[in-house]
């Protein structure tokens, strides 16, 4: 995986937010920058042209939605995230629950919500990093605009996003409802989260979100997908 993101810590995910709120989605994501964060975790502005794609850059139509599965592995080859993909519902706070950290390097799906293929917002959650190493989306603020997201799912299929938006944006100015919801209304999409920023040890939490956002352009079996060069 790719070491192009910011420093490892006494890391912990960011996504403390509950799904009632989360689950009521609006359709577009706040373009608020962040508030330049320190460190190289993330990058440090939602505008699009900062993080890799000129404004008017064409992107790929988007794919009519899939029947439902489970998703089973997510790969970015960009930025070498390869991993597998669990189920996961709520902590007692009404929060995401992630992999525990005696799984670093695995991916929560939040099970409960879109399937990855599906018409909606399917969430991916992992952490950025533990008390002594990198974990599995320690790459993922260097995502840019354009590049492929693989999803494997139950049934053997592998759908495809594009990455259309990376956004790191401050725990203040966190909108859980833009995040969350669907921009398109019978679109299938995408969210991956992290932490970005900077970690403050007085609170024990980075002071920032990364949030991937993606849309289903494309879908194969999974023989074909394992068989590409």
């Amino acid at each position: 995986m790719s070491g192009r993101s910011g420093p490892a810590g006494t890391g912990r995910l960011c996504t403390g937010v509950a799904w009632a709120v989360l689950l009521l989605g609006l359709w577009l994501w706040g373009r608020e920058a962040a508030d330049g964060p320190g460190g190289r975790s993330a990058p440090t502005t939602g505008d699009i042209a900062a993080v890799g794609r000129p404004f008017g850059a064409p992107l790929p139509p988007a794919r009519d939605p899939l029947g439902g599965a489970a998703p089973r592995r997510v790969e970015i080859p960009s930025v070498g995230i390869e991993a597998p993909v669990v189920p996961r519902g709520l902590d007692r706070d009404g929060a995401v629950d992630p992999p525990p950290f005696a799984q670093p390097r695995t991916v929560g799906w939040y099970g409960r919500g879109a399937e990855p293929g599906t018409a909606g917002a399917a969430l991916f959650v992992g952490h950025v990093d533990t008390a002594t190493k990198p974990a599995v989306f320690y790459g993922l603020s260097s995502v840019r605009p354009g590049e492929r997201i693989r999803v494997t799912r139950s049934d053997g299929s592998v759908a495809e996003f594009t990455v259309d938006d990376v956004q790191v944006v401050t725990r203040e100015r966190f909108d859980a409802e833009k995040a969350y919801g669907p921009r398109e209304d019978g679109r299938a999409e995408l969210r991956l989260i992290t932490c970005g920023g900077t970690y403050d040890r007085e609170t024990r939490s980075y002071t920032a979100n990364v949030v991937v956002s993606a849309y289903l352009t494309g879908a194969r079996d999974a023989a074909e997908h394992h068989g590409r060069v």
